[in-house]
């Protein structure tokens, strides 16, 4: 590499056809030369060796090429290809010094390299200075006839070649004008093309089709030095604008962009060592594959490395992003842009197809952040929804107009915040998230709806429940001919209450009149069913109903005091009146009558099988009739609103009485008991006889009061005996166990008065040791005896008859 103040240069290709891919891409960040675009030119040059090349570039282009000494004598001074870069011509223009041809370094036979080196210069370049001597014009065996051949024969290798131009330069000028000059050397180069063989498809090409040609003379550079500079800047002020339309160049079909010139030298010179024809429009096609394909890959490295880009990703995964579609619009804009600005002179199809391409990438990449994004904004504008929702319904508003109103604000914050994620390079649709919103919103407003539904239907369910649980069951209880009309004026107005605000509440959830009326029907069937389900809990509990109403009928007069059977109550009567009651209350529990047609006659039924039955021999005589209570169904009645069947009923009767005939017999049992202990007198005939017979020993009692006092005494210890022994309690169980009973317990109750009346006895005289007993107090040891007689062991005591007196 070769610098200078004013030029820079370097060796594209060595002297053995090696290409210094290094150093041009380093000549080329030096020269800038990717910032040009099109707008570069390459000027290369050919000649016989040592016929000044270097030195007319120098002098043309204020180049820096190394320059033939000579002093030291003519010899090779530039091995293989050169570059430099013009200093002060615009638009930036490269040049390349080309290896002299005819040179004895290479010897006569070697000439792939001059014919190597002419393509590449053909191929890259817009223009072709061609080096040559004024007296080689005219001459037959001109030492520029073989560089000529060999231009025009490798021509014929570039496939559909673009038009170059082809600056002869005569160098060392005689007095002979350029006028008369120039048709010789266009003769000259006529027969030359016309000789060259070509393909059948060029045979009858004129030379025009392929090179424009142009001729201009300079003075000896050595002989007429000023003259030699100044003809130069005549002829640099040509190159200025070279290829504007009407400039110097030629035909820039197959220019390649200055990004991808290296790259396209490299190639170029590649295919030619490999002596292979060479294809510009294809070539032109790949070198912009090549160097779309790097430029995309470049700016989607660099979009991927982006900071805002990273902060923008890492960000979405937690939560929304506000301005998140600008942002990734300006990201996406300024790498699209700016590989629109370096890819913008390669060929039209491939760039946009590469930007295609990029622009797909950079799609992908970006496309889940903005699945995220969406995602965010549908999870928060859901939850937005659930919470305003909720409020409204709590405000009291009605759930249909609540979610209708919801809804569509929440679908208006969601199109709002999705305007804010649009990428607007994307074709990206977000109708499937939107559906998706309207799902999940429309799925929790069913799930709300079937919630409150179901709160209002056990609000009034809970509402018939104490409406009708206790009141049904009371009635039942207190069973009598009202009871099923009460229970059916009961149920359908506690029913058509609730049905009247529960209608009016299901208003407000927007639903269709069928479905209305099928949560009406719903409604009313629970009021019904929850009756059915009281009847039959209490049909369950029937036989303790019955037994209850017999107890409190029997047992309590119609003062509802606990009766008291003196011996005067019909026993009878009231048993028969009690069983009625009973048997009332079990007819009523027998069936469901919730309908105003349901009648039967169940009642006269069990009245004739269970009450009016016949007994001993009309029941014999009656034994061929038929049971009415011998079946498992009653007339008139369906099975489902069967609660006990008469089979049952009968049942339940038979055990009924077994029950409750106890506390009949127990009545009978105390009424009599009663009539034994009011009944204390003997009979009139008794006392009739004893007056008669006892007569004799009544006078003798009278006659020695003394018998009196003993038989008093006599009589105060059998009645003791009597109230310890408990002797009628003791023969209500019967004669003989009472007998048993009295014999064991005899001897003990003798030995307990006996050990009480000594303690007695013991007491009073530690309290009177010295008072001698009178006749007063010596009659009142009987009574104060008799007293302690009749205290028994339990502390109850018997209050003595004489006592009374």
């Amino acid at each position: 590499m070769a610098n200078s103040d004013s030029c820079c240069s370097t060796q594209l290709i060595d002297g053995d056809g090696t290409f210094n891919v290094s150093g041009i891409e380093k000549f080329m960040k030096e020269v800038k030369l990717a910032e040009c675009g099109l707008s570069y030119a390459v000027v290369s040059i050919m000649g016989p060796q040592s016929s000044g090349k270097s030195t007319l570039l120098n002098n043309l282009f204020s180049t820096n090429f190394r320059e033939m000494d000579a002093f030291k004598g003519r010899s090779q001074t530039t091995k293989g290809i050169w570059m430099a870069k013009c200093n002060g011509i615009e638009p930036c223009t490269l040049v390349m010094d080309l290896e002299g041809t005819d040179g004895r370094e290479r010897g006569e036979d070697d000439t792939a390299f001059e014919k190597q080196s002419a393509l590449f210069a053909l191929a890259v370049s817009d223009i072709v200075l061609i080096n040559m001597w004024c007296h080689d014009i005219g001459r037959e065996q001109a030492a520029n006839k073989p560089l000529l051949k060999t231009v025009f024969q490798v021509m014929m290798r570039l496939f559909s070649p673009r038009k170059t131009t082809l600056l002869f330069v005569i160098r060392d000028k005689t007095r002979t004008p350029l006028e008369n000059l120039e048709p010789v050397l266009r003769e000259d180069i006529q027969k030359i093309w016309d000789s060259v063989p070509k393909p059948q498809a060029h045979k009858e090409t004129p030379l025009s089709e392929f090179f424009n040609v142009e001729v201009v003379a300079l003075s000896s550079y050595e002989e007429k030095e000023e003259l030699f500079r100044e003809q130069v800047a005549n002829l640099r002020q040509r190159f200025y604008h070279s290829i504007a339309p009407g400039g110097l160049a030629g035909d820039r079909r197959g220019v390649v962009p200055a990004s991808g010139f290296s790259f396209s030298a490299e190639h170029i010179w590649k295919v030619i060592k490999e002596n292979k024809d060479l294809d510009l429009p294809a070539h032109k096609v790949m070198v912009a594959t090549v160097r779309c394909e790097e430029i995309a890959n470049e700016k989607y490295a660099s979009f991927v490395a982006n900071e805002d880009w990273c902060q923008v990703e890492e960000a979405v995964q937690s939560g929304p992003i506000p301005g998140f579609g600008k942002k990734l619009n300006s990201l996406l804009n300024t790498y699209l842009s700016e590989y629109d600005a370096e890819a913008t002179y390669f060929d039209e199809v491939v760039r946009s197809s590469k930007q295609k391409q990029l622009q797909e990438k950079l799609f992908q990449l970006v496309q889940p952040a903005f699945q995220s994004a969406l995602g965010h904004i549908r999870s928060g504008t859901l939850d937005k929804f659930k919470d305003v929702f909720d409020k409204a319904l709590n405000g009291g508003e009605g759930f249909s107009v609540a979610a209708n109103n919801c809804i569509a604000s929440c679908k208006a914050q969601f199109d709002e915040a999705c305007a804010d994620v649009v990428i607007e390079q994307t074709s990206w649709d977000i109708t499937k998230v939107r559906e998706k919103l309207r799902r999940d919103i429309d799925a929790h407003v069913a799930t709300v709806r079937a919630t409150k539904i179901s709160e209002l239907i056990s609000k009034y369910e809970e509402k018939l429940k104490a409406a009708l649980s206790g009141p049904v069951e009371a009635l039942l209880d207190g069973a009598n001919s009202e009871t099923w009309p009460s229970i059916r004026s009961l149920l359908k107005r506690e029913t058509e209450s609730a049905v009247s605000g529960f209608s009016a509440a299901l208003y407000g959830f927007d639903m269709d009149e069928e479905t209305r009326k099928k949560m009406i029907l719903s409604l009313e069937d629970f009021a019904r069913g929850l009756v059915e389900r009281k009847a039959r809990e209490e049909a369950g509990r029937v036989l303790i109903r019955m037994k209850d109403r017999f107890t409190m009928l029997f047992s309590h007069d119609s003062d509802s005091m606990p009766r008291v059977w003196t011996g005067n109550e019909d026993i009878r009567a009231i048993t028969k009146t009690a069983r009625s009651a009973s048997l009332k209350l079990l007819s009523v529990m027998t069936a469901i009558r919730l309908d105003d047609n349901d009648t039967d006659n169940i009642e006269k039924v069990l009245e004739v099988a269970l009450v009016d039955s016949p007994s001993g021999s009309a029941a014999t005589k009656s034994i061929t009739v038929v049971d009415p209570l011998a079946s498992s169904s009653w007339e008139q009645v369906s099975s489902s609103k069967t609660l006990i069947t008469p089979v049952q009923c009968k049942s339940l009767w038979r055990q009924f009485k077994t029950e409750t005939e106890y506390s009949v017999s127990q009545a009978i049992s105390a009424q009599e008991a009663n009539k034994r202990n009011n009944n204390w007198l003997p009979p009139p005939w008794a006392i009739v006889a004893l007056v008669v017979l006892g007569f004799n020993e009544f006078m003798t009692l009278l006659r020695n009061p003394l018998y009196l006092g003993v038989i008093f005494v006599g009589y105060l210890l059998i009645k003791a005996l009597w109230v310890q022994l408990d002797v009628s309690g003791e023969f209500r169980n019967g004669a003989l166990p009472g007998i048993i009973s009295l014999s064991s317990k005899f001897l003990p109750t003798i030995m307990n008065i006996m050990k009480k009346l000594a303690e007695e006895g013991q007491n009073a005289a530690s309290n009177n040791p010295q008072r001698t007993p009178s006749k007063n107090s010596y009659s009142g040891a009987p009574s104060s005896a008799s007293s302690n007689l009749t205290s028994l062991d339990n502390g109850t005591e018997y209050a003595s008859p004489l006592k009374d007196d």
